[in-house]
């Protein structure tokens, strides 16, 4: 008659219940630019977890509904590679959660720093700071890079420059994983709180943070930090059937999956 079950299949067990998941999606940061050059952006960033936003203003979001027996893939975006020679940087690249019956999710790699007099910041997540002009952030996921010459990377929690010439925007806080933790931040000088890059310094890995703009110290810009993707669950429903190797942790009655790199999660 058109019925499913829903509990006591086979063993008893509740093998087709959905799992309501949250998550935290971050993108790879861009890196900065070389020789007066402006600073990278931070990767994108999506939140759906209790009431905490999503970056460049925007509300946290509906959790996903993952069904028993689908495997999800896991994306975690690379940061932009380090610029050695005159021009702008290199883009972020994206982050993103995807399998059969949800709707992808992809936070949008964090734009590159430009370069004065020639290049402009690109648009990303959180747009890169500005040489000719500034890079644009994308809605609800990050802030545009600041917006004169040498500026600072956007971040998910504020616009390049907001504390002052060439500071990177901060990043956001979240408590997903039982602990706050700030993500998300834009290189500059200095770089913004959440993992941005300081001057000629990388973003910090896993989390999504810019680069910094090459000042003449070491061999080139700040590249951006790598992304991150982390999937919040009632641990009565975790399948423990994972690939890509992610940290598992518990707080509560909860289980928290960490993704440092790309992998799955088969519900």
């Amino acid at each position: 008659q058109g019925w499913v079950a829903t509990s006591g299949v086979n063993s008893g067990d509740q093998a087709l219940d959905p799992v309501l998941v949250d998550f935290l999606v971050i993108a790879g940061g861009g890196s900065g630019g070389y020789s007066n050059g402006a600073s990278g952006g931070a990767g994108g960033y999506r939140n759906s977890y209790s009431t905490e936003t999503s970056g460049g203003g925007g509300s946290s979001e509906a959790g996903l509904t993952f069904n028993t027996g689908t495997s999800y893939t896991i994306t975690v975006g690379a940061g932009g590679a380090s610029k050695t020679s005159d021009g702008g940087g290199n883009s972020g690249t994206n982050s993103s959660i995807s399998g059969t019956g949800i709707t992808t999710i992809t936070s949008i790699g964090g734009g590159a720093g430009g370069n004065v007099p020639t290049t402009a910041g690109l648009s990303g997540g959180s747009g890169g700071g500005a040489g000719t002009s500034a890079g644009s952030g994308t809605a609800n996921q990050g802030f545009n890079g600041g917006a004169v010459p040498n500026g600072g990377g956007g971040g998910a929690g504020e616009a390049g420059n907001t504390d002052g010439s060439k500071h990177g925007g901060d990043g956001l806080a979240s408590s997903i994983t039982g602990s706050s933790i700030t993500r998300g931040g834009g290189g500059g000088d200095p770089g913004g709180d959440g993992g941005g890059g300081d001057a000629s310094t990388a973003g910090t890995a896993n989390t999504g943070g810019g680069g910094g703009w090459f000042n003449g110290a070491g061999g080139g810009s700040g590249a951006g930090g790598s992304g991150v993707v982390i999937l919040r669950m009632p641990t009565s429903l975790y399948s423990e059937t994972t690939t890509g190797s992610p940290t598992v942790s518990t707080s509560g009655i909860y289980t928290i999956l960490i993704y440092n790199a790309s992998g799955s999660y088969t519900a």
